[in-house]
């Protein structure tokens, strides 16, 4: 049987995600497997890693009930990041992951920036580093938890553990590196003038195209062939789009707005995030909304509503003039290009007439209106009005779609099928390449949403209202 399926795995926030795609570019099957986050005290998010192996089992066993393991040519890697995996000299972790949504380094953070100085620490890290890098995660434990500080020899992200895992090699790619927090991304090197931690090693930094075989303990595990290449692939936020001037919108616990660009662009405000890609000279410039998913949420368990879906479904439901301004800061960190972790959620114009779908719909265009002012960020570098690829979460919507072409009058494309399975795909896509084999870079059939021209007047004066209102409520007391 010929070895013609790619296999994409991205290891997310809240679940594993694994596609096979077949020659034509078809997904022939899709699989999910998800696991908690453990948030024992403030702040805290930490995930068990035997987790995240139980959840790579499931979902590769389930691709196997649709696809035989010997069609299956290679496996490309995805995972979020920053998450810090601490692993001592026998290889084995020591302790639980503490994920890019943990909050409780953020003074380690400032102090690394201190030091630096913050605009130097941009410029040659592309990352406004806070304290959900892996530097400052690695100094808070260091000082809370020194038993386990001294019991580590190494420090992984979180799809360098997989990497590990599947073909005993401590390697990492750029775009992973990027979200330690002291990795220059122009000399494509580790920098101890940066804050490199000492006493520990950091895996080897190798481009995103490296294949390396599948071990056999782990080929008997998954009951895939030895030796199978794997691909080491590169962060979730980068992959799914590659030609300059793409960009993407990738809704998930966080939204990600990415645009790709041919250099190393450096923003004077600290808009965006400077992130090498898995093609070697492109660069994404990474816009991340924090709190949609946080927010989605909060609302949802407010008004009794069971998940995200429903919580869109009363926006849909509302007169669109008459829903409360809403700013949907409802969780710390970076806020699309709004890079201050102290901004607060507020409802300004809130009275008894209204109900749970107003305030739905307020949320909803809070987040639209800082989705469109990450995109006239983009518009501001040249980027040009191309249609926007999008996925996942809230993006799996047509009607939430409408409303993003509408406020961005761009055309909007997303699979017919509202998967949010972006990464894994793209993960899929750079293994096949990485063999010679062509795969489209967004398989399956799409639909597009056209904007209306007539609305865009009403986003652009409704995002200065929006604008007015924080500056109003600023940083609270």
């Amino acid at each position: 049987m010929t070895a013609d399926v790619w296999v994409g795995l991205d290891l997310g926030t809240s679940g594993l995600k694994a596609v096979a795609v077949g020659p034509d570019g078809r997904v022939l099957a899709r699989a999910t497997s998800r696991y908690p986050t453990v948030r024992a005290e403030p702040g805290a998010a930490e995930q068990d890693v035997a987790g995240w192996i139980e959840a790579l089992h499931t979902v590769v066993e389930r691709l196997r009930d649709d696809v035989d393991a010997s069609r299956v040519a290679g496996i490309g890697l995805s995972a979020m990041l920053p998450t810090l995996v601490t692993v001592a000299d026998d290889g084995e972790p020591r302790g639980n992951a503490i994920t890019w949504e943990d909050a409780r380094a953020e003074r380690q953070g400032d102090a690394l920036r201190d030091r630096v100085g913050a605009d130097e620490l941009y410029r040659r890290t592309g990352q406004w580093v806070d304290g959900r890098y892996l530097v400052p995660m690695w100094q808070r434990l260091q000082e809370v938890e020194p038993a386990r500080a001294s019991a580590t020899t190494q420090i992984w992200g979180a799809k360098d553990f997989v990497v590990r895992h599947l073909t005993g090699r401590t390697v990492t790619d750029p775009s992973t590196a990027a979200g330690y927090g002291c990795f220059d991304i122009d000399a494509g090197a580790w920098a101890d003038d940066l804050g490199t931690p000492s006493g520990v090693r950091l895996p080897d930094v190798v481009p995103s195209s490296t294949s390396l075989p599948l071990v056999r303990v782990a080929a008997e595990q998954l009951g895939l062939p030895d030796g199978l290449p794997v691909t080491v692939g590169a962060a979730d936020s980068v992959l799914g789009v590659h030609e300059p001037g793409d960009v993407a919108y990738v809704a998930g616990t966080s939204t990600v707005v990415l645009g790709i660009a041919d250099q190393h662009v450096v923003d004077a405000e600290h808009r965006f995030l400077v992130t090498p890609t898995s093609h070697d000279g492109r660069w994404g410039l990474e816009m991340d909304l924090l709190a949609t998913g946080s927010a989605f949420r909060w609302l949802a368990a407010l008004v009794g509503a069971h998940d995200e879906a429903e919580v869109l479904a009363l926006a849909a439901s509302a007169e669109p003039l008459h829903a409360p301004l809403v700013l949907p800061y409802v969780a710390p960190g970076e806020q699309g290009a709004l890079w201050d972790a102290g901004l607060l959620g507020s409802v300004i114009g809130l009275h008894a007439g209204h109900a749970p779908r107003d305030l739905a719909l307020g949320l909803v265009q809070g987040i639209v209106a800082e989705s469109r002012r990450c995109l006239l960020v983009l518009e501001s570098l040249g980027f040009d009005r191309r249609a926007l690829k999008v996925a996942g979460g809230s993006a799996a919507d047509p009607w939430f779609r409408q409303q993003l072409a509408d406020a961005t009058g761009r055309e909007v494309i997303a699979p017919v099928d509202g998967e949010s399975d972006y990464s894994a795909l793209g993960a899929a896509t750079v293994a096949a390449a990485t063999a010679g084999v062509a795969l489209p870079s967004m398989t399956g059939p799409t639909t597009r949403t056209v904007p209306d021209e007539s609305r865009g007047a009403w986003w652009e004066q409704h995002a200065r209202r929006l604008d007015d209102a924080r500056g109003r409520v600023g940083h609270g007391v």
